[in-house]
């Protein structure tokens, strides 16, 4: 059987301890704070970078250089025969694109997934591609089943402020002014590849309620035979707010009772745009071998 290496990005939530203990590599991603550059989780927690981030300190975010990606392949397939790498979803980040031109060169060594996934949602592919391999399928079968059940997720996204949507320019100065007066929280969705809007209801509560509304939804009918046949797996993320979301994974635990919740800290690649306080509940589909 052919040794099967799996690469994913901190865009998953999975942490560098995580990947050693699963037996994956994962990527930093790169962030710059006043033109310093610092490593998620490396040179960078999460505490500094919502410290940080409240002081107003001027954050972009990057993507690792075509020569860390190679180096860490080139590294790779010295022990290994091929690698399934697994990044964020090329809808919110150019990493996708970018490694998928890079593996042109690896002879179909390298297998680049886009199956638009971000934070837990793609913490689950990576799971899904080690149960994949340790049933024998080769990388470019891995990619092809993980790109097939693509849309077989859902995750819904609430904020405590609007103020990062209104500097990255996806709402208007006035809009995020008259929403902040009137308490107004958005609620959003990543169905594929993009983070769109779902509702706008007046103040968090509403919001939660919202949400796992939504998702209930989701269940009783996208997902209602993957339900049924226990495939469906329940995910929360919180951006910088565990006790909010400890409180909160207790509704959600009480509205699907009997299902197992896998919850981390939202990636910093999204906490970046949508700023500290938010909340998501999501749901992936398991894949079956």
């Amino acid at each position: 059987m052919r040794k099967i290496a799996i690469v994913t990005d901190s865009n998953s939530g999975i942490t560098q301890d995580e990947g050693r203990k699963l037996g994956i590599s994962v990527l930093p991603m790169p962030f710059y704070i006043n033109d310093v550059m610092y490593l998620e989780e490396i040179t960078l927690s999460q505490e500094d970078f919502y410290e940080r981030l409240k002081n107003d300190e001027s954050i972009s975010t990057s993507q690792p250089s075509p020569a860390e990606v190679c180096g860490l392949w080139d590294n790779l397939l010295e022990e290994y025969d091929e690698i399934v790498h697994i990044p964020m979803s090329s809808g919110l980040s150019a990493s996708c694109d970018t490694a998928t031109m890079l593996a042109r060169d690896y002879d179909g060594r390298v297998q680049v997934v886009n199956n638009q996934r971000i934070s837990v949602t793609q913490r689950q592919s990576v799971l899904d591609a080690m149960t994949l391999r340790d049933a024998g399928k080769s990388a470019a079968e891995i990619k092809e089943k993980l790109e097939e059940e693509k849309m077989e997720s859902s995750i819904y996204i609430t904020l405590e402020t609007l103020k990062y949507l209104k500097k990255g320019g996806r709402i208007t100065p006035a809009a995020a002014a008259i929403g902040t007066v009137l308490n107004l929280k958005p609620v959003l969705q990543i169905q594929g590849e993009k983070l769109d809007a779902y509702a706008k209801v007046r103040g968090k509560k509403q919001a939660k309620r919202v949400m796992m509304k939504a998702m209930q939804e989701d269940w009783d009918t996208r997902f209602k035979k993957y339900v049924e046949s226990g495939e469906m797996c329940l995910q929360m993320a919180y951006a910088g707010n565990k006790e909010e979301a400890e409180e909160f994974k207790k509704e959600v635990q009480a509205a699907f009772p009997g299902i197992d919740i896998h919850m981390d800290p939202l990636s910093l690649s999204i906490a970046c745009h949508i700023g500290h306080g938010a909340l998501a509940v999501a749901c992936a589909k398991k894949v079956t071998v």
